[in-house]
Order: C-alpha cells, then sequence, then structure tokens
C-alpha cells in the first residue's frame, strides 16, 4: 500500500485539497492537486484559462496533468471535480491508484463554494442548478471507479482523514 497511490475525486466543494493535503501529510506522501499545477504551469488561474481556452482548453492541460501525475508512485492526487469526465482520466485513475470518491450534497457544495470566484463553472445566475446539473451526470462516473466512498457532509478535514486511514488499515494490515 505504501506505494500505491492515492487519487481523490469528487465534486467542487467535497474537500478533495482539504482532505488531500492532510492525508498525504499523515501518510509521508508527496500531494499534488491537479488545478494547482495546471496554474503552476500556466502562471494564471484556473478562470483565466476557462476564460481564453474554454472549458475544452483546460480539461487537454488536465488530462496532461493527470497522466504525468497517475504515473507517480506513493502520491495523493486531489482532482478537479470534472476530471472524471474524461475516459482517459477514468481509466488511468482507476488502474493506477486507489480510488477514493468524497461524496458531498449539493447543499453542502452551496456552502462551501459560495464566497469563491475561481470556479468558473459557477459563474451563474444560479449555481444550485448548475451544481445539481453537474452532480446528475457526473456521480455516476465518480461511483464508477470508486474504490472507497466516503461521505464528507456537516464533517472536519480531521474526521474525513480519520476515517480513510481506519478504511485504508482494515484493509491493508499494519499500513496506513
Amino acid at each position: 500500500m505504501n506505494s500505491r497511490s492515492i487519487f481523490l475525486i469528487g465534486p467542487m466543494g467535497a474537500g478533495k485539497s482539504a482532505v488531500g493535503r492532510r492525508l498525504a501529510r499523515e501518510l509521508a506522501r508527496q500531494f499534488a492537486d491537479s488545478d494547482e499545477v495546471i496554474e503552476q504551469r500556466t502562471g494564471v488561474d484556473i478562470p483565466f484559462i476557462f476564460e481564453k481556452e474554454g472549458e475544452t482548453g483546460f480539461r487537454l492541460r488536465e488530462r496532461k496533468v493527470i497522466d504525468e501525475i497517475t504515473a507517480q508512485r506513493g502520491v495523493v492526487l486531489a482532482t478537479g471535480g470534472g476530471a472524471i469526465m474524461d475516459a482517459d482520466n477514468r481509466r488511468r485513475l482507476a488502474s493506477r491508484g486507489l480510488v477514493i470518491y468524497l461524496h458531498t450534497s449539493v447543499g453542502q457544495q452551496i456552502k462551501r463554494t459560495r464566497s469563491g470566484r475561481e470556479r468558473p463553472l459557477l459563474a451563474s445566475p444560479d449555481p444550485g442548478k448548475v451544481l445539481e446539473g453537474l452532480m446528475n451526470i457526473r456521480e455516476p462516473l465518480y461511483r464508477e471507479i470508486a474504490d472507497m466512498i466516503i461521505d464528507t457532509d456537516g464533517r472536519s478535514v480531521a474526521s474525513v482523514v480519520l476515517e480513510i486511514r481506519q478504511r485504508l488499515k482494515k484493509n491493508t494490515p499494519g499500513e496506513a
């Protein structure tokens, strides 16, 4: 298990980045956030990429980053919420590591994403409707590749990480 990577998937606002950072720290692993890697490489934020290249351009960059990071061993990766829309990403995530779906309700997503402008897909008069639409499309894809599903509604990062570690330990004696 120590060399097997852990990939966090789920909708925006599920806590993938926060949980991933803490999980990586507690497991003494390298952490990567695919959106942050894209921003570091381009020198601009995600909304700017969406504005200049559209979602298609962003998704091409995302596919390349996910391919590179999932090829590494022993990493904890937080993916963007839409990463699973790409069949190649789903295949790579499922075959190269343990996939953990951080599930959250649309109501919780609204609370957690309300204040940020860094989410271009929510630039809408009715973000709740957008989130619901995205969840309807993406939920089956998250579940399709998930090795583990963790509900994050109303929970602290620490409690989510603790549950992941307990479940990892249960499945791999002596580790996590």
